[in-house]
């Protein structure tokens, strides 16, 4: 039998990580009650391009293009708002989020910043169709987007399943991406315990799961949350999570690679490859990404210059747990002067 590269050695959790495993069967007992209670769901109408919505003092607008990708195109969804000429944000979301995950954010810097959110494809009102579900893949289908719509430099800034997508972006895009808010997702260290999704996704039953979204979507924010979320972002998190096409198609991405795939991928080339400054965004108490794997100071010592570590007083939903603080850090981290 081989014997795993001495070369990608597992990382233990932590203590008290293991101590947290207990907790999963008694925070899943609590989902159905929990899916039960939340409002009502109804479907959303799909958007069409140039539709308007506004959040709170800012105004988005819904936009659908098709760019190069999968033999002919791949269509894409985003929103955005803020001046035309002003700094570029981009967003991406994770599982099972949309553009929606982005929104307090987006009422927040829509006044100084461009931004942009998307979603992946897969997601939302994306495409689905088969294609291309390698993490590289998309990511080179996400570089042909932002060339087709003008988006030259930005900042990028990701969460959970967004952010694999995007370790390849910025290592394609090299001095194109100004800075990285790299957000809830494993970097250096890794344990096959601490993905335990891996499974569920990759298996038979994955469409039939996902085609719940009310009930997954409570469940994902049942096991991975920490503080309370506005009932409202649930709502809309199911919604988003609801199209047609979307059971099917999240799939793809985890029957087209691994988490140890990924995990040697930056190990081995992409990590090197990062030219701007890094900013992990990652919540205290998430119970499956220990900080202590992105406070040491030898994770941190291979990243490029400038780059930092934020911990969120919050779980693996930091944008929906703490809003105010993760507006906050992004402002700052925004505004920061970039190194040459």
């Amino acid at each position: 039998m081989p014997t795993t590269p001495t070369v990608h050695e597992y990382t233990e959790p932590p203590a008290r990580i293991r101590a947290g495993f207990e907790e999963r069967p008694k925070r899943l007992a609590a989902v159905e009650g929990r899916a039960a209670a939340l409002p009502a769901t109804p479907a959303r109408e799909p958007d069409a391009d140039g539709d308007r919505e506004d959040l709170g003092g800012v105004t988005i607008v819904h936009r659908f293009v098709d760019a190069p990708g999968d033999g002919e195109t791949v269509r894409w969804h985003y929103v955005e708002c803020g001046p035309a000429e002003a700094p570029v944000v981009v967003f991406l979301h994770g599982v099972p989020d949309s553009w929606w995950q982005w929104h307090y954010a987006l009422e927040a810097l829509g006044g100084t910043f461009r931004c942009l959110a998307i979603d992946l494809k897969g997601y939302g009102q994306s495409e689905k169709g088969t294609g291309d579900f390698r993490q590289e893949g998309v990511a080179t289908q996400l570089h042909a987007l932002l060339d087709q719509i003008g988006v030259d430099r930005f900042s990028l800034i990701t969460h959970d399943r967004g952010t694999p997508v995007a370790d390849h972006l910025v290592a394609r895009l090299g001095e194109r991406v100004i800075r990285y808010g790299r957000g809830q997702q494993h970097l250096w260290k890794l344990h096959p315990d601490l993905h335990p999704q891996q499974e569920m996704f990759t298996s038979a039953e994955a469409p039939v799961i996902l085609s719940d979204a009310r009930t997954f979507v409570v469940a994902a924010y049942t096991l991975l949350a920490e503080r309370p979320v506005k009932e409202s972002d649930l709502v809309r998190t199911v919604q988003e999570f609801s199209y047609e096409g979307i059971s099917r198609a999240v799939p793809r991405y985890f029957n087209s690679s691994s988490f140890r795939q990924e995990w040697i991928e930056r190990r081995t080339r992409l990590i090197d490859a990062w030219r701007c400054p890094v900013l992990l965004l990652q919540g205290r108490d998430d119970p499956n990404q220990p900080h202590e794997f992105y406070t040491d100071p030898a994770v941190l010592d291979r990243l490029p210059v400038g780059s930092a570590v934020h911990l969120f007083d919050a779980g693996h939903f930091w944008p929906f747990e703490a809003p105010t603080e993760t507006v906050q850090v992004l402002e700052e981290f925004l505004a920061r002067e970039t190194h040459a």
